[in-house]
């Protein structure tokens, strides 16, 4: 894959904020970690993740805007664009030595996401697509969504609420529904990644309630990329603004997707 100059710069920065995490990663034990909120944890390695992110991509682009998960929000001289991050999605895992984790980097232009990084950097595997180019792993592997149609022989990825969130109750009728027909689900602990596969065709879909932008932005472009479809869970709503999404192969989508909304 020959990637454009902005996809170089993501790529890049991406790399830059990994080796800081797998340095802190291999010493989680003495990571320094304060709660936002139940279930839902910064680290250090968090923080200074997003700084080396920051740094490489507005230095790149410094007109552009910038959405993140622990910084102020920037408005950009360039109104049209702004980049949209997780300095590390799954930071739970991480916190408890799982190496399930990832960065995820989206380029947003005119209310659209039009290119996307997500790095798994235990795995080594960078995840990377830009509307109208494919989707693509480590530049040299195309990306496409499963072809199985049957929810029977699907496996799907699900975000399950932690803490003090509402929405379980929603999310264990829709198990009710997806688990007895399907081959399974599995919660990972990164939605990033969750998406990352459903575009590779590990995942047969994916569906979670309340998710922030920078949790899913970069995905969003993968899996339609690698042509898969996603949608708000509640047909009409605003996929950033709500959160709320369902992403499956077309094939699957519609069957899928029956369920899940519970149709």
């Amino acid at each position: 894959m020959q990637g454009s100059a902005n996809l170089n710069v993501m790529v890049k920065a991406a790399r830059r904020a990994a080796r800081g995490l797998l340095k802190d990663f291999r010493e989680v034990e003495n990571l320094q970690v304060s709660s936002k909120s139940p279930g839902d944890f910064v680290s250090r390695a968090d923080i200074a993740a997003e700084a080396a992110l920051k740094e490489e991509l507005l230095g790149a682009r410094p007109t552009y805007g910038w959405l993140a998960e622990e910084g102020a929000e920037i408005a950009g001289q360039d109104p049209t664009r702004r980049w949209i991050v997780d300095p590390l999605d799954g930071t739970t895992n991480f916190l408890h030595g799982i190496p399930h984790w990832s960065i995820s980097i989206a380029l947003e232009h005119k209310g659209e996401i039009v290119a996307g990084v997500i790095y798994d950097a235990p795995k080594d595997e960078m995840f990377m697509a830009e509307k109208g180019a494919g989707a693509w792993l480590n530049t040299q592997r195309r990306l496409r969504v499963s072809q199985r149609s049957r929810v029977a022989e699907g496996l799907f990825g699900v975000g399950l609420p932690f803490g003090v969130r509402g929405d379980l109750p929603a999310m264990l009728r829709d198990l009710a529904r997806v688990l007895p027909g399907s081959a399974g689900a599995r919660r990972t602990g990164s939605a990033a990644l969750d998406l990352a596969w459903v575009a590779a065709g590990r995942f047969d879909g994916f569906w979670e309630r309340r998710l922030n932008p920078w949790d899913i932005a970069a995905g969003l472009v993968l899996v339609r990329e690698a042509g898969g479809f996603v949608e708000p869970i509640r047909p009409g709503d605003d996929l950033l603004a709500s959160g709320s999404l369902i992403a499956a192969s077309e094939t699957m989508f519609a069957p899928f997707a029956e369920l899940v909304r519970g149709a």
